[in-house]
């Protein structure tokens, strides 16, 4: 992707579809996607696929990663965290891709993109209500899921590309 081409926020969801309040991330994004996206703002469902996120940062200078967390706190609380406070990663050795979350596609990002990692990183999370597999997402989490895309959008709109 070109310099011109590239997008100066990315929204990355994280989380499995299949297990409750942990959908919430790729969620949003297919909430942002039919709510349409502000100009130079783009969206990827990390799902998953942890490693496929690292890439997408390369050279954004916005990324904002949206996951569930199991805080212990009310279900449906949001919490908005600067990258700055998610500096201290987790190493990477004896990783196993079935373990690979958000915060090790940060530590994989910063060693593999180093000069073309994202300047700002922001992450929200979610507190979850149940990680049941088949579980739909709980009414709390599906209401704080549309205060952030109300917030996100608020934000985003306008912001120079």
């Amino acid at each position: 992707m070109s310099a011109a081409e590239r997008p100066h926020t990315l929204i990355i969801g994280c989380g499995n579809l299949l297990r409750g309040d942990d959908a919430v991330g790729p969620v949003l994004v297919r909430r942002l996607w039919e709510r349409g996206l502000p100009p130079g703002v783009r969206c990827a469902d990390g799902g998953t696929g942890g490693m496929d996120v690292a890439f997408q940062m390369r050279g954004v200078p916005h990324v904002i990663l949206v996951d569930a967390c199991t805080s212990g706190s009310e279900p449906g609380s949001l919490f908005r965290l600067p990258g700055s406070e998610v500096e201290q990663l987790p190493p990477l050795a004896g990783l196993n891709l079935h373990a690979f979350r958000w915060d090790h596609a940060l530590a994989f990002a910063h060693w593999l993109l180093k000069d073309e990692m994202p300047r700002q990183v922001t992450v929200y999370l979610i507190e979850a209500a149940s990680l049941q597999l088949g579980d739909p997402l709980s009414p709390p989490v599906a209401a704080a899921l549309e205060r952030l895309c109300d917030l996100l959008l608020t934000e985003l709109d306008g912001v120079a590309a």
